[in-house]
C-alpha cells in the first residue's frame, strides 16, 4: 500500500494506519477534496451537486431510501465495523443499511440462527443514534435472486436510477457485481461515472492476539471485525470479546410456543432451545446477566446453557414475581462480560 496519497481520476485514495479497535483509514473520497472537520468522510462538492442535478430523476414513486446514503455489506451481526460504516454515511445524508435477503436460500447455504433476532435490530440500530447525528440507520432489504447477476455497472446503474441514492458507503474490502467482480476502486470509478458520492472507509480492525488467527484459512480474513468472528467468539463462550465486537453486550431473545412453553421452580425459569430467536453462547454457566421482563423490568441473573435449555437462576422473590406474570411470552437474556 502506498504511503502517500495517489490519485486515480477524481479519487482520492489515502494512506493506511492499524488502529486497535478503530477504523483504520483510508477513504477514496469522491471528489479529490478532504475535509478538516470530517477526517474519514469528504462532504459532497458543487461538483457533485450538478451531476446530480444532470441525473436521470428516479420515478415518480420514489423508493424508501431515495435521496439517501446508503451503507452496502451483510450486516449479520450489526458490529462495530458496521456501525462504523453507518456512522460515515449519516455524516453526509440520511442513513440506511443496504443488504441482501434470500442468499442462503439462492446459493445452497445451511440454515444457520442469526447473530440478532431480527425483533431486536430495530433496538440495537437506536442505541447508534448518537453516533448518526441523533438519526436511526433505516434497514433497506433487496432480494438477492433480482440482483445476483448484475454486473458492477448494472448494480451502480440500479442504485443511481431505481432506488435514486444520493450516495454509498462501503468497506475498503467491499466485493459486489456477479461473482463479486467489482471491487471497491470500481465501486468509486462507477458511482463518479453515475453522479452518486462513493466513501470507502477502511477496515475497523480487531487486535486481540488470539483472535486475529481465528480464521487464518480465510482469505479475506485480515485482521478486521467480522461477524464470523462475533460467531466464533460466541461458541468458545468468550462474551467479554463479544461485548468487544459488537460495541455492547449479546443479547438472546426466547419467545415460547403453543408447544413449547417456559416453566418456572423456585429460583429458576427454563425454556427449550426451540424458544430461542438468535444464536446462544456455548454450553455452560453464565454470571453477571440480565433478565429483561418488557422494556423497564431488569433482574440480575445468572444463565444455564445446556444442550436442551436455557436456565434463568434468580432469587426466589423475583422468579415468583415474573411467572405470576401470565402474558410472559417473551425472555430477554443480556449477557455480562463473564465466559464459561
Amino acid at each position: 500500500m502506498p504511503t502517500a496519497p495517489f490519485a486515480i481520476g477524481n479519487v482520492a485514495v489515502l494512506p493506511r494506519t492499524a488502529v486497535n479497535l478503530r477504523p483504520r483509514g483510508g477513504v477514496f473520497c469522491h471528489p479529490l477534496r478532504r475535509s478538516t472537520s470530517r477526517p474519514l468522510l469528504c462532504s459532497i462538492t458543487s461538483e457533485l451537486s450538478q451531476r446530480e442535478e444532470d441525473r436521470e430523476v428516479p420515478p415518480q414513486e420514489l423508493s424508501p431510501v431515495a435521496g439517501g446514503i446508503v451503507a452496502l455489506g451483510k450486516f449479520e451481526a450489526l458490529h462495530i465495523g458496521h456501525r462504523e460504516l453507518a456512522i460515515q454515511a449519516a455524516k453526509v445524508g440520511p442513513p440506511f443499511l443496504l443488504s441482501f435477503v434470500g442468499m442462503a436460500e439462492v446459493l445452497g447455504w445451511e440454515p444457520r440462527a442469526p447473530i440478532v433476532a431480527k425483533c431486536d435490530r430495530r433496538r440495537v440500530l437506536s442505541s447508534w443514534a448518537p453516533y448518526c447525528n441523533n438519526m436511526i440507520p433505516a434497514e433497506f432489504q433487496v432480494e438477492f435472486s433480482s440482483v445476483r447477476h448484475l454486473t458492477p455497472r448494472q448494480f451502480v446503474e440500479k442504485l443511481a436510477k431505481e432506488l435514486g441514492v444520493r450516495g454509498v458507503v462501503a468497506g475498503e474490502n467491499y466485493r459486489f457485481g456477479y461473482r463479486a467482480a467489482g471491487d471497491a476502486l470500481e465501486l468509486v470509478r462507477l458511482c463518479e461515472e453515475y453522479g452518486l458520492g462513493a466513501y470507502i472507509i477502511g477496515s475497523v480492525m480487531d487486535k486481540k492476539q488470539y483472535a486475529i488467527n481465528m480464521n487464518s484459512s480465510n482469505s479475506k480474513e485480515r485482521g478486521q471485525v467480522s461477524s464470523t468472528r462475533v460467531r466464533r467468539a460466541l461458541a468458545v463462550g468468550d462474551m467479554r470479546y463479544v461485548s468487544e465486537l459488537l460495541g455492547r453486550k449479546h443479547r438472546l431473545i426466547l419467545m415460547a410456543k403453543d408447544q413449547d412453553r417456559f416453566t418456572s421452580n423456585k429460583s429458576r425459569v427454563s425454556a427449550p432451545k426451540s424458544c430461542l430467536l438468535n444464536l446462544a453462547p456455548k454450553e455452560g454457566l453464565y454470571e453477571k446477566c440480565s433478565l429483561y421482563i418488557g422494556e423497564d423490568n431488569l433482574v440480575p441473573c445468572k444463565v444455564v446453557i445446556d444442550t436442551k435449555h436455557v436456565h434463568i437462576e434468580m432469587d426466589e422473590v423475583s422468579t415468583c414475581n415474573i411467572v405470576g406474570n401470565q402474558d410472559l411470552r417473551l425472555l430477554c437474556i443480556e449477557f455480562g462480560d463473564s465466559g464459561t
